[in-house]
């Protein structure tokens, strides 16, 4: 199993300096991928530009949206085109993860109804296939970036198994993760795709002096709009070495193909301390 590490990009406050030196740093550590997470009505930096900004400072590591939620961009030509640039700006490194997303606050935001996101992702992934094959953007025809589909529900895993490379897990412990695996396997069987897909997953971490402090300052800051549940999300975290050592362990077991773990702090000491726990 791939072990990536999540570009601290929802943390309220972590600055340019930082997240470009969490990148260096991951990319030099040997990590497999960068991911970052998505919201509209939230400080945080969309996620693109700042993949954008860490392929200008990296040479080997992916750059993944784990997962972008498409049906905010409305225009999805457009968004192809960003996602080609930035295809090739980083030498064919991204992987292009969409999901419909939940909250209804981002959904105002962008003039966008909540309702009916589902088929209108469908809808986006046809135009970002044909914009990447039809000389639309840079022309990644011959690499296009690896495209995964997060989401649980049925239509997803359908969704995945014909337009995707791969399902990508929101979180969650191992047995969760499991059943969307045997899921997206299943579908990607029915759908006739004789290659099997490519299964990743979200992790919190953290190893900060006080850890359980820290991710409930972040992680529970930012997921404080799902309520007591928000709880659940910060108890779950991985906190210390050995919780950390156990989880990457569950998550192999569970024959997840690339776990991301993504973090509670912006310092970037934090990428050189989960190397020595998990590389």
């Amino acid at each position: 199993m791939e072990i990536g590490i999540g570009l601290p990009t929802t943390i309220r406050g972590a600055t340019r300096e930082q997240l470009l030196e969490w990148a260096r740093r991951a990319d030099a550590a040997g990590f497999s991928t960068l991911g970052t997470i998505d919201r509209l009505v939230y400080p945080n930096y969309e996620p693109l530009i700042a993949l954008a900004g860490a392929a200008a400072v990296t040479e080997r590591i992916r750059l993944a949206t784990s997962v972008l939620l498409a049906p905010l961009r409305t225009n999805a030509a457009l968004f192809a085109k960003q996602a080609a640039s930035l295809q090739a700006l980083s030498n064919g490194r991204l992987v292009l993860g969409v999901a419909v997303g939940a909250r209804p606050d981002d959904f105002e935001a962008s003039g966008v109804p909540l309702e009916g996101r589902g088929r209108r992702l469908t809808e986006m992934l046809e135009e970002i296939k044909r914009v990447w094959a039809d000389g639309m953007s840079p022309d990644v025809s011959d690499n296009p970036p690896t495209l995964v589909v997060g989401g649980t529900v049925d239509a997803a895993f359908r969704r995945a198994a014909k337009y995707a490379d791969g399902w990508i897990a929101g979180g969650g412990p191992p047995e969760y993760f499991a059943e969307g695996r045997d899921k997206v396997r299943a579908a990607f069987t029915d759908a006739g795709r004789a290659e099997p897909p490519r299964t990743m997953s979200l992790s919190y971490f953290s190893l900060d002096d006080d850890p359980e402090a820290q991710v409930r300052a972040t992680i529970g800051h930012y997921y404080g709009f799902l309520g007591d549940y928000a709880d659940q999300i910060v108890a779950g975290a991985a906190k210390g070495d050995e919780a950390i050592r156990e989880r990457v362990r569950a998550f192999d077991a569970a024959e997840c193909d690339e776990l991301i773990l993504c973090p509670a702090s912006a310092d970037p000491e934090q990428v050189d301390r989960l190397a020595a726990v998990v590389l």
